[in-house]
């Protein structure tokens, strides 16, 4: 019992610091922004995913505990998507409760043009945690991509409710969908 209470305090006292080595990464997004769009990343980077916003520890967890999860994340800043996604496969098989696994993999799914897992890996992240606010913009940023504006809108209000004092990934995706409808108009 004595062990288990120090290893628990231990754990505590480690969640509390930022193990993850790519912080902007987990929060949804690399150099400079929210996201992993078609741009490159959040606003012009060149890769995204995560989402710690809106989600759990995990993603520190797993960086630290689970060395897919790190190579995996350095596999999508590096534009490897399969490598990402067999990193990322590894990791939510461990975890099948990793909501920011799971939008990673669904991130990679969507830059190797496999909108179909991208989909799925996306929801999943939202079964995990309906909050999860880089699921959101990303799984938004699929159904623009793939031409369903209705559907990225309906994402973009929810970001709207839970971005209560605004987010980047709100505005990423506002911006994303006003590109999108400009360039359609013309």
């Amino acid at each position: 019992m004595r062990k288990t209470g120090i290893t628990l305090i231990v754990l505590l006292i480690l969640m509390g610091f930022n193990l993850n080595p790519l912080p902007a990464l987990a929060a949804g997004g690399a150099s400079g922004g929210s996201s992993g769009g078609s741009s490159g990343g959040s606003s012009g980077g060149s890769a995204g995913g995560g989402g710690s916003s809106g989600s759990s520890s995990s993603s520190r967890i797993n960086a630290w505990v689970n060395p897919d999860y790190t190579a995996g994340i350095k596999a999508i800043k590096a534009e490897n998507w399969t490598q990402a996604i067999v990193l990322m496969d590894n990791v939510v098989a461990a975890d099948a409760k990793d909501a920011d696994a799971e939008n990673w993999l669904g991130y990679a799914h969507r830059k190797a043009g496999n909108f179909e897992m991208a989909f799925k890996h996306y929801n999943l992240a939202l079964i995990i945690n309906p909050d999860h606010i880089g699921a959101h913009e990303y799984i938004g940023e699929a159904y623009l991509e793939s031409g369903n504006v209705a559907k990225a809108k309906e994402h973009l209000n929810i970001l709207d409710k839970l971005c209560f004092f605004g987010c980047e990934e709100y505005t990423e995706l506002k911006e994303k969908i006003a590109a999108h409808k400009a360039g359609s108009s013309s």
